[in-house]
């Protein structure tokens, strides 16, 4: 008997099988491991371990091999996971559909860059607060591509345009650099100059290409992935980084070195999925989002004094 009828009788016959099961029985063929698929939905590991457990009674079937290094899909699995990814994209065409009708009360989900996310957003959207007055407001900081598609958020602020199908991006404004760095560089020789800048994780993004170009042999004495630790470092007088202007220019501690130029300016995007579109929370989140973006100058500059003022 093949694993197809083997499983259409088991799903026609089980009244116990719960759609919450199938969700954490996805997410961990996804993950590969529980402590994986615990992050990812939030709950600890042992939640996704028995609800798993609970599927393959419903079903009849061994779903995984429970190995050292992780959960295994078994055959029976990985067919299960195909169908299981259909009735995953559906759920959320349905939740995506439901908010493209509804009203100007609810939730609306924003993803951003950590940094952009709590300096330069929250402070500004608070200060509209009246204007979306019903709405309950999430707002995401996360380096990763949060997925639209699965509902993660209804709205993303992405720093390169987005290569998925079906989804809607507008470019919105941009983002500048400068070398910052504290007040008392200008009194050291630029030879003695130490810097710092992401670690081998991010040495690919276009502002750490162009600081270890500047740089040359002269050292990194800090690295991170963290934006925040680096503003921080650069504060704390550790040594020279490069930094959004939105965000080191509104700092007393730091200035910028004008006479070394960071040519680096990169686009944001704001990315929705067209489904959401037509909510009007989240129209008019995503209006003000532009907004706010669009007509503030010192996001992609710097007006404050400089080093070698």
């Amino acid at each position: 008997m093949s694993v197809q009828k083997n499983t259409g009788n088991a799903l026609l016959e089980s009244s116990r099988l719960q759609w919450d099961d199938i969700r954490y029985f996805l997410e961990l063929t996804r993950t590969g491991s529980l402590s994986g698929a615990s992050r990812k939905l939030c709950v600890e590991h042992s939640t996704v371990a028995r609800r798993v457990e609970a599927l393959e009674q419903s079903l009849g079937l061994r779903l995984f091999d429970r190995l050292p290094k992780g959960w295994t899909p078994t055959p029976e699995g990985e067919a299960l996971a195909r169908q299981a990814t259909r009735l995953d994209d559906e759920a959320h065409a349905f939740s995506r559909a439901a908010a493209g009708i509804s009203s100007l009360s609810g939730t609306v989900r924003l993803s951003a860059p950590p940094v952009l996310a709590s300096h330069f957003l929250v402070p500004r959207l608070s200060a509209m607060r009246a204007q979306w007055s019903n709405i309950d407001l999430e707002v995401i900081g996360e380096s990763r591509d949060a997925s639209l598609s699965r509902g993660e958020a209804d709205l993303a602020i992405r720093m390169s345009r987005p290569t998925a199908s079906g989804l809607a991006a507008r470019r919105v404004g941009e983002i500048g650099y400068g070398l910052y760095a504290v007040s008392e560089y200008k009194d050291r020789p630029e030879s003695n100059w130490e810097f710092l800048g992401y670690d081998e994780h991010l040495r690919q993004v276009p502002q750490q290409r162009w600081l270890e170009q500047f740089a040359g042999h002269r050292r990194f004495v800090f690295r991170s992935n963290d934006l925040a630790a680096l503003f921080h470092a650069a504060k704390a007088g550790l040594g020279a980084a490069v930094l959004p202007c939105f965000l080191a220019a509104q700092d007393p501690a730091l200035r910028l070195i004008s006479n070394h130029f960071c040519p680096i300016v990169r686009p944001l995007w704001l990315v929705m999925h067209p489904d959401v579109r037509r909510s009007p929370r989240v129209r008019l989140i995503a209006e003000m989002v532009a907004e706010l973006i669009g007509k503030t100058s010192e996001l992609s500059s710097d007006t404050s004094a400089s080093v070698t003022e």
